[in-house]
């Protein structure tokens, strides 16, 4: 009888650090985060994003975005979207985009924004970022519907791996001046992207920034767009990175990755919005300002 006894006790005891994994609590995302960079991260190693023919001092032109048309990861007809769109921009007019048009900014284009907010709780994740009430809402430990109706950022599901939050995200919308990022680049209604976001330490996040330094400029000073959020240079914790995958099988050739790094912010929220002007003061034309040519319901 006290050998069972011992056997079930011994059989308790090494299921508790399992029974203790499982219940651990999550990463602690929450708050504001800032990046002093417009523009994704390249990857150690393996196809990346499209890098930008303009430079300055061998780094991309953060004021004239000429993506690589001869990028092997572009499809035919691609390439031939992402040189037509290099070519307004060397003639000096400025190609539009969806920050330049005051439109939703769809991942993975969100993802070279400046300042973002999140909100974390158990259901539901939301991120906030610093431009025309740009919203991500995340539904955690879901799946996506049978049928997805499209949306300007998709229908996003979640979930832990240990310290990473994983989002998963199909059915984004195409529309006017659709792009993954700021050289034209197009999607198609296949698009797919993974996000896995993980705090790394201070160590790790100063080699991030070293990484994309050697592709991106870094924006002058600690306030990257001049409005109430900066990059808290007094910190010397933990940095938030999101390591993203693009999948769209009728634009690319093959799944790439990048990574966005983010530090920790201080200062306060300030609203930014551009959908009431409709004058592009840069170029003095009119932008494509989102408008309801008939009611939605």
């Amino acid at each position: 009888m006290t050998r069972v006894a011992i056997g079930v006790f011994s059989a308790a005891v090494l299921a508790l650090p399992a029974m203790a994994a499982e219940t651990a609590p999550p990463p602690d995302f929450t708050g504001l985060w800032a990046r002093p960079y417009i523009g994704f991260e390249p990857p150690l190693s393996g196809p990346g994003p499209i890098a930008n023919r303009s430079r300055i001092a061998g780094q991309s032109n953060i004021n004239q975005f000429v993506g690589d048309y001869t990028s092997p990861i572009l499809k035919p007809h691609a390439a031939e979207i992402v040189k037509k769109h290099g070519e307004l921009e060397l003639y000096g007019s400025g190609a539009p985009n969806p920050s330049n048009q005051c439109r939703p900014m769809s991942p993975p284009y969100i993802l070279q924004r400046q300042e973002i907010q999140m909100l974390q709780q158990k259901d539901k994740i939301t991120i906030l970022y610093n431009e025309d009430q740009q919203v991500r809402r995340i539904r955690m430990n879901a799946r996506h519907p049978a049928r997805v109706t499209p949306s300007w950022y998709g229908d996003s599901v979640g979930h832990y791996e240990g310290d990473t939050l994983v989002v998963d995200t199909i059915g984004i919308k195409v529309g006017p001046y659709s792009m993954v990022d700021s050289y034209g680049t197009p999607y198609s209604e296949a698009l797919h992207v993974v996000e896995r976001y993980r705090l790394i330490d201070y160590d790790a996040g100063q080699a991030a920034a070293k990484q994309s330094e050697k592709e991106n400029r870094r924006l002058l000073g600690d306030n990257p767009l001049g409005n109430g959020v900066a990059i808290d240079t007094a910190y010397k914790g933990k940095s938030l990175q999101v390591q993203f995958t693009v999948e769209d099988e009728n634009v690319f050739t093959t799944p790439w990755s990048a990574t966005s790094t983010y530090w920790r912010a201080s200062g306060d929220w300030v609203e930014r919005v551009c959908a009431e002007n409709t004058d592009a003061y840069y170029a003095g034309l009119n932008v494509g300002v989102p408008r309801a040519d008939k009611p939605d319901f």
